[in-house]
């Protein structure tokens, strides 16, 4: 068994564990800062106000600010994971993040930079934008010396992340691994989805008739996954590509309900343990109801309480799996939320599409066992289970 010991986050909602899981109990969106795009229109981001801490002058290669916002994310829990390198060494203390951009807003304003100057500014470095350099960074930052990676799948990017965790540990790779992930605002991302004719000009509507697209966002969330027992376990991942297309989902959603199936699998659960579920809930036109189709098929008859938190913290991309399960594990956490309450999915209202169990008033969860899943373009598709041992 291995167990989430500790967590690290910061998004649109707020920049430590009260703030968020405060605002997700008021029902409050982070999703409130209008953005031009290219083509005229404009769309709602849930960008992150905060101040972010700076990068240590010896490690400038890497100041950006995903690196920025991850390193926030792990001065919160920088206390437990120097009691976790005392214990087992640098050598065995393992990084694996995801991310889909890294701090490509970076590479964006040195290349504006180049074009109106003919050369790049001299604090930029390649290494700030690289999809490695979160994974550098945090392993220089915090001066560990063992296994150190970046998984970048787009959008599951993070959620594969605790796949990968998972498997260093049980092979004896690593007694303790910080995993996660972190993805910042960018202008690549905001006008691809835009290009896909896939944002939306408002607060999007996961699941909803009327859903037209979705909203960006930014944010980090970092974990320590270990054998040291704690309240929370990671209990199941799945994994799966259907390579049905390279931006479109499978509509029969067989790929999503796959990667279900298998995180079930490795529970030891059904259907019917499972409390709670995160949809990936994109709420663009295709997604939702091929999420739909693989829940229905996935869960059968079962009523599962379930909602879609994109429209509270906009989509943060590769950094939308370790995210939710942020989420997850603040609403599973007997300190956080010792009355098991499940808020309602933001702004909910009748015209849901039919069959599914969108949670429209606050409830209160009975089984300890919560699913959040992460699908991206291309078909890569992951499910993460994780329980609380005091309900058990």
């Amino acid at each position: 068994m291995v167990y989430l010991n500790d967590l690290g986050i910061i998004n649109a909602l707020g920049d430590d564990k009260n703030s968020v899981i405060g605002a997700l109990f008021k029902n409050q969106t982070g999703v409130t800062e209008s953005k031009n795009l290219i083509s005229g229109r404009k769309t709602l981001v849930g960008s992150v106000k905060s101040n972010l801490p700076l990068i240590p002058s010896n490690l400038s290669e890497y100041d950006c600010r995903n690196n920025r916002m991850l390193l926030h994310a792990c001065l919160q829990i920088q206390p437990t994971i120097e009691q976790i390198i005392t214990k087992y060494g640098q050598n065995r203390v393992g990084i694996v993040l995801g991310t889909s951009t890294s701090g490509i807003d970076n590479g964006e304003k040195a290349f504006i930079y180049n074009e109106e100057n003919g050369h790049f500014p001299e604090e930029y470095s390649y290494k700030q934008q690289e999809t490695g350099g979160i994974s550098n960074f945090l392993k220089a930052y915090l001066g560990l010396k063992g296994v150190s990676y970046t998984i970048s799948t787009a959008c599951s990017s993070s959620g594969k992340a605790f796949a990968s965790a998972k498997r260093l540990i049980e092979q004896n790779i690593c007694d303790a691994v910080i995993v996660g992930g972190c993805d910042t605002l960018c202008q690549l991302t905001l006008n691809g989805f835009d290009c896909l004719e896939s944002i939306s000009e408002n607060v999007c509507k996961p699941f909803s008739i009327d859903r037209n697209g979705i909203n960006i966002g930014e944010g980090a969330a970092l974990f320590i996954l270990s054998k040291e027992p704690s309240e929370i376990s990671l209990t199941g991942v799945g994994e799966s590509s259907d390579g049905y297309h390279i931006t479109a989902p499978d509509p029969t959603g067989n790929g999503a309900r796959l990667a279900m199936l298998q995180a079930l699998e490795m529970a030891k659960l059904s259907s019917k343990d499972i409390g709670y579920l995160n949809l990936h809930g994109t709420a663009t036109i295709k997604n939702d109801e091929m999420e739909r189709e693989a829940v229905l098929n996935t869960f059968n008859n079962y009523l599962l309480p379930c909602s879609s938190t994109k429209n509270l913290t906009g989509h943060t991309l590769g950094a939308a799996g370790a995210t939710e399960l942020g989420l997850c594990w603040l609403l599973l956490s007997t300190k956080y939320n010792p009355n098991r309450i499940l808020p309602k999915q933001y702004d909910t209202k009748e015209n849901l599409i039919p069959d599914m169990e969108i949670i429209m008033n606050s409830i209160s969860w009975t089984s300890p066992y919560f699913m959040s899943n992460s699908f991206a373009f291309g078909g890569s598709n992951v499910s993460v289970i994780i329980g609380s041992k005091q309900y058990v």
